[in-house]
This record gives structure tokens, C-alpha cells and sequence, in this order.
């Protein structure tokens, strides 16, 4: 019996890792959490600066409240499977959107392996966002001749949750 073949343009891959940890003002802080990112990440980080006032929370617009890395290709495989592990292998199917991304936190850096308390800095928590892409995904961003992206080619939700299980083994629960 032939084993039926995937169509290469239907498997998914992961487009990027992005890592935020929000600091909410700027100052030591900002400066430790920027160590933090560079150290966990092994990549350099970039500040995020506010978009909006908000007198409730002291913000401004272009105040600097954040530090954010952005990984891609093998760096990214890597950094997920030892993110999985901080978070045992468990994500809820809440964690997921219709766009087929997922995004998870981690309360303390010291769950992350390989990485151990540094009384410097002090205790940071962290969100893990992942982008799911299909090949083709390039002609929604390029400038000439943009395109959408169809319907049948978009990833769902199931399939984010079938990638993650299958790729790096982890569990999702309801």
C-alpha cells in the first residue's frame, strides 16, 4: 500500500520566537531585565518603549518599559524546547489563537534551565510568543505585488496544537 506524501507547502515551521519582559518604567530595573533577556536569549534585545499615555500607570507616550528578543530559525527551536521544559511540558489550548500562534509566560527566570538566581537582578518573569508560518507566507509582507493569504492555506488552531504536540512533545490540556 502506498503511503500517501504531504504536500510540501502544507507543513508548518516556526517564523520566529519572540521574548518580552515588561518592566513598566525605566531605570535599574529596565538595565537588569535587559541583562536578564541577553543572558537567557543569548541574542541582543531591543527596548520597547510605550505607545500611548496612560496617567493611571505613570506612562508616557515613548517611555522605555521593556525589553523584547526575537529569535528565529535553530536558535528558536532551541530556546522552545528548554521554554516547554520550564513550563513542564503543559500549555493550555486557551494559550493558542484562530491564527494558529500560541504565547505562554513564565513566572520566574530561575525556572528556565540553565539559568540560576542572580541576587543583581533580581526576579523577572517572561512571555514566550510563537509564529507558525507555512512557505508562501512571504507574499503577505513583501512590498510588490502583496498578497492574502488563502483560506486553506492559513494554520488553525488544531493544527498549531498538532505541530506543537508532535514537534516538541509537550501536552495540551483543556
Amino acid at each position: 500500500m502506498a503511503e500517501k506524501k504531504q504536500n510540501v507547502m502544507r507543513n508548518i515551521k516556526i517564523s520566529k520566537v519572540t521574548v518580552n519582559i515588561g518592566v513598566g518604567s525605566p531605570g535599574e530595573r529596565l538595565d537588569n531585565a535587559q541583562k536578564l533577556m541577553e543572558e537567557i536569549t543569548n541574542s541582543k534585545c531591543l527596548i520597547t518603549k510605550a505607545k500611548k499615555r496612560n496617567p493611571i500607570f505613570k506612562l508616557r507616550k515613548g517611555l522605555e518599559i521593556g525589553v523584547k528578543a526575537t529569535l528565529r530559525g535553530k536558535k528558536a527551536a532551541d530556546f522552545m524546547k528548554k521554554a516547554f521544559i520550564a513550563v513542564k511540558n503543559i500549555i493550555s489550548e486557551r494559550n493558542f489563537d484562530n491564527k494558529g500562534n500560541f504565547a505562554f509566560g513564565i513566572r520566574e527566570y530561575i525556572d528556565f534551565p540553565g539559568i540560576k538566581y542572580n541576587p543583581e537582578i533580581g526576579m523577572f518573569g517572561f512571555d514566550v510568543c510563537v509564529t507558525l508560518e507555512r512557505p508562501g507566507y512571504s507574499i503577505s509582507r513583501r512590498k510588490i505585488a502583496t498578497s492574502k493569504i488563502g483560506k486553506n492555506h492559513r494554520i488553525t488552531k488544531d493544527e498549531a496544537m498538532e505541530f506543537a504536540k508532535q514537534e516538541f512533545g509537550i501536552s495540551v490540556q483543556q
